[in-house]
């Protein structure tokens, strides 16, 4: 049990911290938070992926799904921060910006965890 904490501890740190680096250098410029939005589209293709090879495979438990599909996916992507910022634009009257944000990040999401699958089965 300590092992898997400490796999999930270590790909988690890794992918909170290469969210923060994405995020303050894409979010700064623009209304729409482009970074939040590319981390978790990309989070969500790379975790589509994992799970799908995972399935393939039958390791769903390994330590390799700990570290990368609950640590590093779960660390790089963050539904708070994009529910606060969905929040921040439509407090600012920005509902363009936050319907474009909002329906892109859950449309293009769920597509990116359905592309990762169909990809991870053809390897």
């Amino acid at each position: 049990m300590i092992k898997n904490l400490l796999l999930v501890f270590i790909g988690g740190g890794l992918g909170s911290s290469l969210r923060f680096i994405i995020s303050k250098y894409l979010n700064a410029s623009s209304l729409i938070p482009y970074g939040t939005f590319l981390v978790n589209i990309l989070g969500s293709l790379l975790l589509g992926l994992i799970l799908g090879w995972a399935i393939k495979s039958n390791t769903l438990n390994s330590p390799m799904n700990l570290i990368l599909g609950i640590g590093f996916c779960g660390g790089f992507t963050t539904f708070s921060t994009f529910s606060f910022e969905n929040y921040s634009l439509i407090k600012s009257g920005d509902f363009v910006s936050f319907a474009i944000y909002f329906l892109g990040t859950i449309i293009l999401g769920f597509l990116a965890i359905l592309i990762g699958v169909l990809i991870s089965r053809l390897f």
